[in-house]
């Protein structure tokens, strides 16, 4: 049998370089047990791996155990290990629902795999777990069990606490989280029937047996203000508290950039980059400029140099693994990086020196990539803009703003027109883009709500988003062609079973999606062109909407399907999301592997802690890719939590009076409706409706009455009081103003047009 260190193992060298006594790398674990063809025990295993030493035994027993976690293999009942691929398995993260069951996401994609709420029993949202697909439930999706955990997520839950007889229960604020945490009464530390307490898992659920906690932290009798934010935190694990070895790292940074680190890159002080960003921003970590060329424009954009700061294996870099991102709630921001970096080092303020990674872009007048260079590079930004100054330059051609603004304000003009040729270009390529309406709750004394509004999307907002999704395509394609292990944002075309539910819908009201069952964007795009000023344009763009994956991390590039890119990353945001700086980590990595320079440079640099090391391999991307995708999505609903809380402390004293609404959601036991102008969601129950018996037409969307056959559908309109708002559970209901006139299910109204700032896939 061949040594450990054979050229069998086709990642030997990179093993050998980083370790000092290597052991067989992953990938030639999992070829030695496929070609195999079955579990292994753990000694046959060793043996077929040459491995005899003890240390190297127990150096293979850790790896081990480190791919169990990650769901590449599994040990069965006699303790031989086997590929989860090969076994039926499938891995993935589990996401809970109020109602019990869940299901399992998997990270190889493919349909996601319902759980029951008995298979619930002994794991939580968030977990990540190994399941056995055991058949398909009445409504056909694969069902399967829980054949073993990978990875816990809930460490702590926030919760109401009850005394139940003597015995402690903390009901989850986190709805997904489905199963009460038990207190024994020595561990409730002070805690009182009915006050909002945060518990510490002790002992995880299992098949017969719920989870047990201690309470850590009592943070009040009542939903009372400001304690939104403090209660999303704690009932979505967000980090939010620096750890010792974090802030003594941090404490090392000075406020500005040290000569000697502007060594050996390029200088682009001169050029007039400039920030655009909302008027609240803090952290700045993107610049752009261009001018014209013979053929078009020659566009550049500078992004902060985490890279450099965040070095791989420090405190800084797991605690913004950790994280993930940084989590943007209405009044509060939680960062990914220490304030010292994230609102000071690497955010490109005015008029300072910053180090930056940049890439110069070759673009033709007809908005098409020729060409682009990645560098690493010194800049001064020479304005601090924001969307409304810039809109008022370009759209307006405000006088006022243009005069205040005079030193770059004939580079904008130039951006803007660069601008135009970057849009059509998307535009021809078919690009899918919503008309949605994004909400920002402006505040008042003490904190108090004074009004919610629909935030203006305007050119500005598009100058930067085209500018922005320009550089991360450039991004991806440099790292895929060099075939480098890295994160792709990929986006997924939808299902086809959410697409034949779509058609069912659009069929009946004239409408057809082209593509089969592989549309593109450019399909999409032309739908809801053709839906464009019909009254039901609100119910198509939200059916298409619904009918679309989720966008994810993934070291598998399969494209970008809402955008239309064959390859895509996120690039220009490593500030706030962990993913950039990962794809920042393998631009530089390219970049050094260019260069041929020097040796007494090359150690200087390296003294610097600038190497040409690349710590990542594919596994670890992958790893890096599940947790970035689930911190995301932990981000979203910890936001959306405590909106939902200030919208309620905002509609309470508005009980009883009268808005008119449209619906957004429908149900088998009501509407959901959404106050216009005041943009918030409540319940309007079936019991409220008129009297008659309604049912439920799922693939309608709409209830429709047995004896009247009115109709409320997606996309209707209808005017409802405001009669009940609950601040501990976040509900608000409805019940009807006045008696809703018949209507036929075309009858529908288009919802008003709004935008948001900085999309997330830029």
């Amino acid at each position: 049998m061949a040594r450990n260190n054979s050229p069998r193992d086709p990642k030997a060298d990179r093993e050998a370089e980083r370790y000092e006594n290597p052991i067989p790398s992953r990938e030639f674990i999992l070829e030695v047990l496929d070609k195999h063809g079955a579990p292994m025990p753990h000694g046959e295993l060793a043996e077929a791996l040459s491995i005899q030493d003890d240390d190297q035994l127990e150096a293979l027993r850790r790896r081990l155990r480190a791919m169990e976690r990650d769901g590449q293999i599994i040990r069965n009942r006699k303790g031989d290990y086997g590929l989860v691929s090969r076994m039926d398995l499938k891995r993935g993260r589990i996401v809970g629902h109020a109602d019990g069951f869940g299901f399992l996401i998997p990270d190889e994609g493919g349909d996601d795999v319902f759980l029951s709420p008995k298979a619930m029993h002994p794991v939580l949202h968030g977990d990540r777990a190994v399941v056995s697909v055991t058949g398909v439930d009445r409504r056909g999706r694969p069902e399967g069990m829980v054949v073993e955990v990978l990875e816990r997520n809930t460490q702590q839950v926030v919760g109401r606490f009850f005394d139940e007889g003597g015995v402690g229960v903390v009901e989850p604020d986190n709805r997904r989280l489905n199963q009460e945490v038990l207190v024994a009464p020595e561990s409730w530390n002070g805690a009182t029937d009915g006050q909002i307490v945060t518990v510490e898992i002790t002992e995880q659920p299992s098949r017969h047996r719920k989870p047990l906690g201690k309470v850590v932290e009592i943070l009040g009798q009542h939903m009372g203000p400001g304690m939104e934010v403090d209660v999303a935190l704690r009932a979505h694990d967000i980090p939010y508290e620096w750890p010792a070895e974090v802030e003594a790292e941090a404490g090392h940074f000075s406020t500005e950039v040290a000569e000697a680190d502007k060594e050996g890159r390029e200088d682009l002080r001169d050029m007039p980059l400039v920030t655009i960003d909302g008027s609240d921003t803090k952290d700045f970590d993107d610049a752009v400029c261009c001018e014209p060329t013979r053929n078009g424009w020659r566009m550049v954009v500078a992004i902060a140099d985490v890279a450099h700061y965040v070095q791989p294996d420090s405190a800084l870099d797991a605690e913004a693994l950790e994280r993930g991102n940084s989590v943007y709630f209405p009044n509060r921001v939680v960062p990914m990086l220490p304030e010292v970096l994230s609102n000071g080092l690497c955010s490109l303020n005015p008029e300072v020196d910053r180090l930056c990674m940049a890439v110069s872009v070759e673009i033709d007048r007809d908005g098409e990539v020729l060409d682009y260079r990645f560098l690493e590079g010194v800049m001064r930004s020479h304005a601090r803009l924001t969307y409304t100054e810039v809109a008022g330059m370009v759209q307006q051609n405000d006088p006022v703003v243009r005069d205040q603004y005079r030193h770059v304000v004939k580079d904008i003009d130039e951006l803007y027109r660069l601008y135009q040729a970057l849009h059509a270009a998307r535009q021809q390529r078919g690009a899918i883009d919503f008309d949605t309406t994004e909400t920002k709750i402006v505040f008042g004394d003490n904190r108090k709500i004074d009004r919610i509004v629909p935030v203006e999307r305007t050119d500005a907002h598009r100058m930067i988003e085209e500018f922005m999704l320009a550089a991360n395509t450039c991004a991806a394609d440099f790292l895929e062609k060099n075939r480098l292990p890295t994160l792709y944002r990929i986006h997924e075309s939808p299902r086809k079973e959410k697409l034949d539910d779509l058609r069912t819908v659009l069929a009946e009201r004239g409408l057809k999606l082209e593509g089969g069952d592989k549309p593109e964007a450019h399909h999409v795009s032309k739908l809801l062109e053709q839906a464009a000023g019909r009254e039901d344009f609100h119910l198509i763009q939200t059916l298409v909407l619904r009918s679309m994956n989720q966008a994810v991390y993934s070291p598998d590039n399969q494209g970008h399907f809402g955008l239309g890119f064959d390859a895509y990353t996120h690039f220009t945001s490593p500030i706030r999301r962990y993913p950039d700086l990962v794809v920042h980590r393998g631009i530089r990595n390219l970049l050094w592997r260019q260069r041929k320079p020097v040796r007494d440079a090359l150690g200087k640099l390296l003294k610097r802690g600038v190497g040409n090391d690349y710590p990542y391999a594919r596994a670890d991307m992958e790893r890096i890719g599940q947790h970035s995708s689930m911190t995301e999505r932990r981000a979203d609903e910890a936001t959306r939590d405590a909106e939902d809380a200030l919208k309620c402390e905002y509609i309470q004293d508005k009980v009883g009076e009268s808005y008119e609404g449209l619906v957004t959601g429908v149900t088998g036991f009501g509407l959901f409706i959404e106050l216009k102008d005041i943009y918030v969601t409540g319940l309007l129950h079936i019991s409220a409706l008129d009297k008659d018996y309604f049912h439920f037409e799922a693939a309608h969307h709409r209830l429709t009455g047995e004896r009247t056959g009115r109709t409320y559908a997606l996309g209707d309109t209808v005017k409802v009081k405001v009669v009940r708002v609950d601040l501990d559970e976040r509900k608000i209901d409805f019940e009807l103003a006045e008696p809703a006139a018949d209507k036929t299910p075309s009858g529908r109204r288009r919802s008003g047009k709004g935008g948001q700032g900085k999309k997330n896939e830029e």
